[in-house]
């Protein structure tokens, strides 16, 4: 009992600003998907204008989710962000689903396929960083595991930003707040670099295809979409940290709409680039877009700066994922749904010490097994059951729960939540259409969390335990 009254005691402290919620907003959207996707998307959307149109609709509709989550983000302003809005509307269950997809999976699983990622932009500075040979290996069911220089630079990464954001908010924030900022400038920078001084030539914004029938251009426009909306991915996580936002009934609303518009006008400067650099077809199907891109503009010397730019924006994304993902958990372990441990503020830092130090482990377990992609994508449908049923969240609780103080109220009220709920149910069902055994494995990952909500609740109901996440 006195563990429990010390977790009671030492919380977490309010120490963030709106640039801070907006920077961790921005630096977690603007990863390496700003550099690759649109080769993808531009396989769907075959002309200029409904590539950029698509990248436009894109960040609106992200918009809709963002107005959507203002609201919830504002009525219930603590830490966990869609674990604290899908318990509240739908019962701890939907809550605890959604946090055990996002430990299991989604963030650790993130984290190190950005930290692998980043090993590959390294290796062309670095050529002794590589995952193909290794320092200790061997063979365990037929498969070949061990450490190479590659996975051993990975686990640094995650190890150092873990520590500096166990050691402070402020340090993670600050850290994140630089590596953010130098994002920008070089979203900003070399797209206006290339329009000035880029061998790119604008006639390429002409398209040579005849104008598409309304139900093509829809078709398209539904496959490319799916590329789009995750490439737009993150632009809630302010909501994870909402406990430690000054002012959260203001500044959590503010952030995630004022990170979507950067996000968005970010993404639209960088395809207005691509295009200028080369002619949609020389674009489609192309992964490494930004480097092609910068190498038709600027010479074979750019593509050693765009690797940099890339490397810049992986290490912000890294950052984002691990300073706001902890808190999740630590919501969870306060409603009695997670390790105990999880629940412990750092009495010193004022940070979810524990949550960070379980989620570096994990997060270190699936850079050494190879296995992190495989488990994204499984989880992309639970991932986008999880968005939409937040987003039907308002309507619930509008209707239930008419008493809880509501500082901001979704602009376009019905109308938005229900436009961003349709548009993630159409990609939802591509995916699901597209993918059916993928499907199936991602939502038996998420069912593999049952029994455990039941041996945990039935740990909680035995020992009277269970608070709601502040």
């Amino acid at each position: 009992m006195a563990e429990a009254n010390t977790t009671r005691e030492v919380s977490l402290t309010r120490r963030l600003g709106l640039f801070d919620a907006t920077m961790i907003i921005v630096g977690n959207v603007i990863g390496v998907g700003i550099f690759t996707t649109s080769g993808l998307a531009a396989m769907a959307l075959d002309s200029p204008g409904s590539l950029i149109a698509g990248w436009l609709i894109g960040g609106l509709l992200t918009l809709c989710g963002a107005l959507t989550y203002a609201e919830l983000g504002a009525m219930l302003p603590h830490a966990g962000g869609e674990f604290v809005y899908l318990r509240q509307a739908y019962g701890r269950f939907s809550g605890f689903l959604n946090g055990w997809t996002y430990f299991t999976v989604t963030n650790p699983g993130s984290i190190a396929a950005m930290s692998a990622g980043l090993i590959t932009y390294l290796e062309s500075f670095f050529p002794s960083l590589t995952f193909k040979s290794y320092l200790i290996g061997g063979e365990i069911f037929g498969r070949t595991l061990g450490i190479s220089t590659g996975h051993l630079m990975a686990i640094t990464v995650i190890v150092t930003f873990s520590f500096i954001n166990y050691v402070g908010l402020r340090a993670g924030s600050l850290t994140q707040n630089v590596l953010t900022i130098l994002k920008l400038g070089t979203v900003t920078v070399i797209p206006v670099l290339g329009l000035l001084v880029g061998a790119g030539e604008w006639s390429h914004f002409s398209s040579s295809g005849g104008i598409p029938s309304s139900s093509d251009l829809f078709q398209s426009m539904s496959i490319a979409m799916v590329a789009i909306f995750f490439s737009y991915t993150g632009w809630f996580t302010s909501t994870y940290v909402a406990s430690e936002i000054r002012d959260p009934q203001r500044n959590v609303p503010y952030s995630v709409i004022l990170g979507t518009l950067i996000a968005t006008a970010a993404y639209l400067l960088v395809n207005v680039l691509y295009l200028y650099a080369l002619p949609i077809e020389r674009m489609q199907g192309v992964l490494n877009i930004g480097e092609v891109a910068a190498l038709a503009l600027f010479g074979s010397e750019a593509s050693k700066y765009i690797s940099l730019a890339i490397v810049i924006s992986i290490l912000g994304a890294i950052n984002s994922v691990i300073l706001t993902a902890p808190r999740i958990y630590y919501a969870m372990a306060r409603d009695g749904l997670f390790f105990k441990a999880a629940a412990r503020v750092h009495p010193k830092f004022k940070t979810p010490a524990q949550s960070i130090l379980i989620q570096a482990i994990w997060c270190c377990v699936l850079v050494v097994s190879g296995t992190f992609s495989q488990l994204l994508t499984y989880t992309v449908v639970a991932m986008l059951s999880f968005s939409i049923m937040t987003g039907i969240s308002i309507f619930v609780l509008r209707r239930n729960r008419p008493d809880l103080e509501r500082p901001y109220k979704t602009l376009g009220y019905p109308w938005i939540p229900s436009i961003f709920v349709t548009a993630y149910v159409l990609a939802l069902t591509h995916v699901v259409l597209a993918s059916p055994t993928e499907s199936l494995l991602g939502l038996g990952i998420v069912a593999l969390g049952v029994p455990l909500y039941w041996l945990l609740t039935r740990r909680t109901a035995v020992s009277g335990q269970g608070s709601c996440a502040s």
